[in-house]
């Protein structure tokens, strides 16, 4: 009540002045003379909207996204849009693929027309409903296949047993598909009429309730009937459009025809003829593409021959097009006929061409300077004659580490060497430095290579010893996983060679966190091939404002055309014959150059295997398709990550590898393959960065074990097995496992 009551301010109020602050605004507006910036004015204005005009200005925006998705959508399957993809998928071998292509072609007023090459697809053109569709069937077993044509398919129609639903294959097709990014899709069950009535409605029940947890909403449409494939269509360029981010950004095609003109020089490099239509993004003849599983090539020029799948054949659209940009007659054929025909709609400008260059050439006098005068040198020799110390240090330690040792004035004179072992270190990743922690601390370089394997010098023929030989390399390999995850990053100190050798090229780390590591420092000669971004991100998010806002001249979405590709290999060709899709992929720029990716993926729970580090694995990486031996780490958010030797099923962890450039976002999938040929899908993720200058530590820990612990010492043995080794490790930090820290004090 109290409040109710409370004084309320009326309207003969007074109101003071506000205070100035001390800015003397009246003297400087007096200065201007009642002038007034031009730029602060329009922002002024803009920010002082009211509330109704704030109002109808975002439902203006809102209109105008809805109006672009709507247009997209009807655009797919229509005139002037590409054809609506569909790709076929059969997720049980005992689905009916056939009958359910043969009632999708039986449509009302519809004509069919078959596609070239061995895929067997064929084109569904609809003049009553004015959609066109091209249906694609994926061949059974063949997983790549599925992925590279799920990477351009519109929509997925996924094929289902009535009673099974999907089995083991079909299991493992789906979670790579979803893996690496699904597309709209649509679930039918072809057959099941054979079955009586009440057993067909409880698979029908059990059946939806087992595809609830991989699609949760989906409806599953039965396919038996004319009417039933017409709902499907209906359902199929009705739906929603699922965006892959990887594919939006890029002009892609799937070929519908090719053909192979060989060179002058050589019968297995030609140019490849590929017809197609474009989708995604408008493709400049000056730009790369990348055939998937083949590599990337260059273009000659564009043809605009006439529209197999057009709904209204009258029209030709190549005399359409030649009114919206200049279009030359191809002056290499003579045919009037051909002439009127083909047109050509770009030739690629050699001044403006992407080039294929992958690796920088390294200029071997890049940063070397001018020659010193006689003055520096001899102040140079005057303070290294003053700061001198004459230390004995094994071969191959840097000047960097050397500055470390701790000179005891004893000599090592042990004679020096060199694993082969220390050589393989070398090959690694030039970010793969190491580091030295706790009793000793880097992960030593040899031990990724000492793996077990037996060989057979002959080839038996007898299959029983040759599974036994496989089983004994797994057996040899869960058993170093299984010491790697309870001894991490421990080795045992070698007897026959001395610890500051077989060690020389680590160092001791005071903190794995904090103490500093040059990424620049000891670098390969090779590593100088490699590209690297000054601000990776900043050109990430300036390239793909680009593509937003600016129009890219040349074929537009929704043309048919043929690609002329440059210098391309034969077995092309013959894949293409063989029934495989030809995908094909413009690259950005700077995406054919050579750079160190990282993904951050996570262990499949389909898979146990132990993997190492450096075996060879098969990457799908947004639309590329390579081999590579990666190096796994740890993904923190320090300037420093350590190695780990096997991929861990528990966590994420960053996968390295050498590869072309790729702007994220894309998904990624680490295949193995087995000895019968087969892939086994053993990690998901996606592409973390472009980044050279990630810091992968190789750790290694040497232990010892306590003899007589005192208050405050103890004596440690079988650390080390020599006096120079004791010396030699002196400065290196030692910690228990309790957590307790202190120093070497002398060798017993």
């Amino acid at each position: 009540m109290a409040a109710a009551g409370a004084h309320r301010p009326g309207p003969l109020k007074q109101q003071n002045k506000a205070h100035k602050g001390g800015k003397h605004s009246g003297a400087s507006q007096r200065r201007a003379g009642g002038r007034v910036p031009v730029k602060a004015q329009p922002r002024r204005r803009l920010r002082d909207l009211n509330r109704v005009d704030r109002r109808h200005q975002a439902l203006q925006l809102r209109r105008q996204r809805k109006e672009a998705v709507l247009a997209e959508k009807r655009s797919l399957g229509s005139r002037d849009g590409p054809p609506h993809l569909v790709v076929v998928v059969l997720l049980h071998s005992g689905a009916a693929a056939q009958d359910s292509l043969r009632l999708l072609q039986s449509q009302d007023s519809a004509l069919v027309r078959a596609d070239e090459g061995g895929a067997g697809g064929f084109a569904l053109l609809c003049p009553r409903l004015k959609q066109r569709w091209r249906f694609v069937t994926a061949q059974a077993g063949d997983l790549h296949a599925v992925l590279d044509l799920a990477k351009v398919a519109d929509s997925l129609l996924f094929l289902l047993d009535p009673v099974d639903g999907w089995d083991s294959a079909g299991e493992h097709c789906l979670s790579c598909l979803f893996a690496q990014g699904l597309p709209s899709y649509a679930l039918a069950v072809p057959g099941g009429t054979e079955l009586p009535l009440k057993k067909r409605i409880d698979a029908r029940k059990k059946l939806s309730k087992s595809i609830e947890k991989r699609f949760p909403e989906a409806k599953l449409f039965p396919l038996n009937t004319e009417q039933e494939s017409s709902l499907l269509l209906r359902h199929l360029s009705s739906q929603k459009q699922r965006r892959l981010a990887f594919r939006d950004r890029r002009a892609h095609l799937l070929a519908r025809a090719a053909e192979f003109v060989p060179s002058q020089d050589s019968d297995l490099v030609g140019t490849l003829k590929v017809s197609g239509f474009v989708r995604g993004q408008a493709l400049d003849v000056n730009s790369l593409v990348h055939i998937v599983g083949h590599g990337d090539f260059q273009l000659s020029q564009v043809d605009a021959p006439p529209d197999p799948l057009s709904l209204n054949p009258r029209v030709v659209k190549g005399q359409k097009r030649s009114q919206d940009m200049e279009v030359q007659d191809d002056s290499g054929n003579g045919a009037d006929e051909m002439e009127e025909d083909v047109k050509v709609l770009m030739k690629a400008n050699p001044s403006k061409q992407e080039s294929l260059q992958s690796e920088v050439v390294p200029d071997p006098m890049e940063g070397e300077q001018t020659w010193p005068t006689e003055e520096e040198l001899q102040e140079a020799e005057d303070s290294l004659k003053a700061n001198r110390r004459v230390v004995k240090v094994p071969k191959g330690t840097s000047k960097y580490q050397a500055a470390w040792i701790v000179d005891d004035g004893e000599e090592g004179s042990e004679k020096d060497g060199d694993d082969d072992e220390d050589d393989d270190m070398d090959d690694d990743l030039m970010e793969e430095a190491v580091s030295q922690e706790g009793e000793s601390s880097e992960e030593e370089a040899g031990e990724e290579e000492s793996e077990t394997m037996t060989v057979s010098e002959c080839l038996r023929d007898d299959q029983y010893d040759e599974k036994m030989e496989e089983d004994e390399q797994m057996l040899e390999r869960y058993k170093q996983e299984r010491m790697d995850e309870m001894f991490p990053d421990e080795v045992d100190t070698p007897r026959d060679v001395p610890a500051r050798v077989r060690f020389q090229k680590y160092r001791g780390l005071k903190s794995f966190r904090t103490s500093p590591w040059d990424p620049k420092e000891n670098l390969p000669r090779d590593y100088a091939r490699i590209f690297q971004f000054q601000d990776f991100s900043r050109t990430r998010k300036n390239l793909f404002r680009q593509i937003e806002k600016e129009e890219t001249e040349g074929a537009s979405v929704g043309w048919y055309v043929t690609l002329h590709i440059c210098n391309v290999p034969v077995s092309v060709m013959e894949s293409f014959k063989e029934g495989k899709p030809l995908v094909l992929f413009s690259l950005l720029p700077h995406e054919q150059k050579m750079s160190v990716l990282n993904f951050l993926v996570r262990r499949h729970p389909g898979n146990s295997e132990p993997v190492r580090a450096k075996e060879e694995l098969i990457f799908h990486c947004g639309f590329r398709r390579f081999r590579a031996s990666p190096l796994f780490s740890q993904h923190t958010s320090a300037d420093k990550h350590k190695l780990e030797r096997f991929l861990r099923p528990d966590a994420a962890l960053v996968v390295t590898v050498y590869a072309p450039i790729t702007f994220p976002p894309a998904s990624v999938l680490l295949f193995k393959q087995r000895s019968n040929g087969m892939h086994d899908l053993i990690a998901t993720g996606s592409l973390l960065s472009v980044d050279p200058d990630r810091i992968v530590i190789k750790r290694l820990v040497l232990s010892g074990h306590p003899f007589k612990i005192f208050t405050k010492t103890a004596v440690v043995r079988y650390m080390f097995f020599n006096r120079e080794d004791v010396m030699w490790f002196k400065p290196v930090e030692l910690r228990t496992k309790w957590g307790r820290r202190g120093h070497i004090k002398e060798p017993l």
